[in-house]
């Protein structure tokens, strides 16, 4: 028997305004478009933003659903809408911020499994490390250098081969 270890290194800022001021817009936009989600639900709001390596912007919410797994996540919207618009551009960076309606909003919360799937996958697909920001309305930012060291030990095509 081996014993193996996985870790990964992420920067914790205290605030947005520590940010360079490319990675503070996104974030701001982030916060904001939170604010065009669909969560009846859940009242937890999440908005992404996207710095393409065109130049463009692309930004996602999260759709819920009374039928609760027909839902999409602001990052699965962000990433299906950037494939459509934008198809084949890599994404550089992208913003995640949440807005919980019932409760408090002060610290990164990271995207789910599916999500962390998705966001490998178009990694892998475009050849792009896509940089990840992470925060809710206020308090700390973390910034993760690529989504894939969100995803240890991930699942990908070479596996269908």
């Amino acid at each position: 028997m081996k014993k193996q270890s996985i870790q990964f290194d992420y920067e914790v800022y205290a605030s947005v305004d520590q940010l360079t001021s490319e990675d503070m817009l996104l974030m701001k936009e982030a916060r904001e478009v939170t604010a065009k989600a669909y969560a009846p639900y859940s009242h937890f709001l999440v908005g992404a933003v996207a710095q393409l390596a065109n130049g463009a912007k692309v930004s996602g919410t999260n759709q819920e659903n009374a039928s609760f797994p027909v839902g999409v996540c602001a990052e699965r919207t962000l990433l299906a809408s950037a494939a459509m618009l934008h198809t084949d551009v890599p994404i550089l960076t992208m913003a995640i911020a949440y807005h919980n309606l019932n409760g408090e909003s002060g610290k990164p919360v990271s995207p789910c499994g599916m999500c962390r799937q998705a966001i490998h996958e178009y990694e892998n697909r475009t050849h792009q490390p896509i940089k990840i920001i992470l925060s809710g309305m206020k308090g700390e930012v973390y910034i993760i250098e690529k989504a894939s060291l969100l995803l240890p030990l991930s699942f990908d095509g070479s596996e269908l081969r």
